[in-house]
């Protein structure tokens, strides 16, 4: 069957198309036939050797979210759930292919209201979303700085963080994400890329923000940490510039932030689960909107990857068998 190889580290161009193995079920597991397949930053890293994450042993077959219909059991499986279309993790490798075995307690559910590369959009970006906004807990009338909001998790905590009354200032780097921030709710959306954005915040929210989303890390990160309101919350989950937010314990202690960092957002495997059920309801329920910025043919993994370092990518990229 067709899927994309990793086989050095390096550039967008080291993910190969090729022939990839048949996927063989064993008991507690199935066998999803691909229809979408999600893309978040962090692969992008992995594959370039840079991520802030253990490294996969090479040769690789790389993607951790898919979604599809199963269409194969391992012994003993559940006929039921022959046919159904679902959405899961994969384990960290596998998904850049037309088939992969996953583990049966992985599954969850499509609802019958989204479509499959909906479900996919939110999987991975749809349950840190949720974790995020359930850990910074913003409330009615409070200020919240989302950075990359024109991206897949910074558009849901647009959309999340505005849902719970909150005035929402958005963070995106050109004038197509600023306008999908606006649309997606937030009350000032800001380009980051302007030398003067810290200070133009500055002057939106007297008295500081009450909380900031920080994917960015880097200089962004650290400008961000200091348009905190003391008492704020400062949730740190990403690091996209390569750099994580350099912000000392003592500057904490002494404007009494709570800094949330993204190694406390789950409790639990089941919480993941949780986190990501949660988000395909909220959608089905139509309160939350999957951004599909833009698709890429399988074979085309590598034009996926340089797309997002690019940072021109809005919303979730997805991969499509």
């Amino acid at each position: 069957m067709r899927g994309v190889w990793l086989r050095e580290f390096g550039g967008p161009e080291v993910l190969r198309p090729g022939d990839v193995p048949e996927p063989s079920p064993r008991a507690g597991e199935v066998v999803i036939g691909v229809e979408a397949i999600g893309i978040p930053f962090i692969e992008t890293q992995v594959r370039s050797g840079s991520a802030p994450v253990p490294l996969p042993e090479l040769p690789v077959v790389p993607g951790n979210g898919v979604g599809g219909t199963v269409v194969a059991l391992g012994p003993g499986g559940d006929p039921a759930l022959l046919g159904t279309r679902v959405v899961a993790s994969t384990g960290g490798s596998g998904g850049y292919a037309e088939r992969v075995a996953v583990a049966e307690d992985a599954l969850i559910p499509v609802p019958a209201e989204l479509e499959t590369a909906q479900a996919v959009a939110l999987l991975a970006d749809g349950r840190t979303a949720m974790a995020l906004i359930r850990a910074a807990a913003p409330q009615a009338g409070e200020r919240v700085l989302v950075q990359a909001a024109g991206g897949g998790v910074g558009g849901l905590l647009v959309q999340l963080a505005a849902s719970a009354g909150a005035e929402v200032v958005a963070l995106a780097g050109s004038r197509r994400k600023l306008d999908l921030a606006t649309e997606l709710g937030a009350a000032v959306a800001v380009n980051y890329r302007e030398p003067d954005w810290a200070d133009r915040v500055r002057k939106i929210a007297d008295g500081g923000v009450h909380i900031v989303f920080d994917g960015v890390g880097g200089e962004i990160g650290r400008a961000s940490f200091d348009l905190l309101a003391p008492r704020g919350r400062f949730v740190m989950f990403g690091a996209a510039s390569g750099a994580p937010t350099d912000a000392s314990v003592r500057e904490v202690f002494e404007r009494a932030v709570a800094l949330v960092t993204g190694a406390q957002l789950f409790t639990s495997p089941a919480d993941v689960r949780a986190m990501a059920t949660a988000a395909l309801a909220e959608a089905a329920a139509g309160r939350l909107r999957p951004i599909i910025g833009q698709t890429f043919p399988l074979e085309r993994a590598a034009d996926a990857h340089r797309a997002i370092e690019s940072r021109d990518t809005v919303g979730k990229t997805l991969l499509i068998p």
